[in-house]
Order: C-alpha cells, then structure tokens, then sequence
C-alpha cells in the first residue's frame, strides 16, 4: 500500500514523529512518506494516511485541520489514522490525577473524527528545544511559571509510537484489496 504520512509541525518534533512512522511502515511492505501538509498534492494516489499535527493552546495547527477539511470526502472513503504532538513532560497524570494525553485532546479532533471517521487517534509527547521558541513562547518561558509551562527536554516516547506503527501496519494487513 502507499501510505502518506501527512503533518503539520510548529519546530519539527511532529516532523521527526511523522518521519519515524513513514520508517516503520516501510519494513511491513509499505510505500510510506512523510511530507508537510502545504506541500502535499494529488491525494488519489495514496491507499492509506496518517495525518498529525502539533498541539499549542488546545488546537490542530491550522493547516492541518484544513488539509483535513478540505480533503475530507476522500479521506473517508480510505483507511486514516491521526495523532497529535504536544503535552511536555514525562507524568501520564497531572497533580490532580486526570490523564494530560486525554485533556491535550485538540479542539478539532472531535469535528475532524466525524467528518472523515478515522480508525484512531493517538496524543504523543512532544518535544522542546528552548532554541527554536518565538518570541511569544520565549517570553512565556520568561515568566515565572513559564518554565514549568513549556519545560526544556525530549519527551517523545519512541517505543510507544513504533509500537502504534506496528498497529497501523497489522491493520493495514487485515484491509481486503481497496478497503477500508
């Protein structure tokens, strides 16, 4: 199957997520690539897409959620997966014990899961190098909180994406010849 690998990243640590699932579709027999939402073209060619974007303030970076809502009858008709890049640190749990994956939830998702029924969608930790920061988020940072809010490091958990790689790969296995 070809498969496209479809994202929208603010400082490339949902590029690098949507890099890595291209990689890993590929040893279980699939055409995979990863390519920005604004630079994809003709979608008919794709038998299958896994589209994520990166989660500020509770939302899809914008031209994700177009590129969804623009592409959303043939997006329905094929097999989708979406994920979603954002919530920083390592705790599954805030200090009040509800799950941060689940209240990262972007905004869109519950609209774009209705508009083209994809099979699942998965929130994974990001990523924040100080060194790729705006001068909003810099200023945040700045604050007294603001360290807490946006704190610096490597939170993607590789082996959990690969394992939902491995997922969408047996899936896509299973899907008779043009199904969905």
């Amino acid at each position: 199957m070809k498969i496209l690998v479809a994202y929208a990243s603010k400082h490339g640590s949902t590029r690098a997520i949507a890099e890595r699932i291209a990689l890993r579709l590929e040893p279980a027999g699939h055409a995979a690539e990863a390519r920005p939402v604004s630079s994809v073209g003709d979608l008919a060619a794709y038998d299958a897409f896994v589209i994520g974007s990166a989660t500020y303030l509770g939302h899809w970076q914008t031209e994700a959620t177009e590129f969804v809502r623009r592409h959303h009858t043939l997006l329905t008709g094929r097999p989708v997966w979406l994920f979603s890049s954002g919530p920083l640190g390592t705790e599954a749990l805030d200090a009040r014990g509800n799950d941060v994956r689940a209240a990262a939830e972007p905004k869109e998702i519950a609209e774009l899961q209705e508009a083209i029924l994809p099979r699942e969608h998965r929130v994974f930790f990001g990523a924040l190098d100080p060194g790729t920061l705006g001068v909003r988020d810099r200023l945040i940072r700045a604050l007294p909180a603001g360290r807490a809010l946006l704190p610096e490091g490597d939170f993607r958990d590789w082996q959990e994406i690969d394992t939902w790689c491995d997922a969408i790969a047996r899936d896509l296995a299973a899907l008779p010849p043009g199904g969905r």
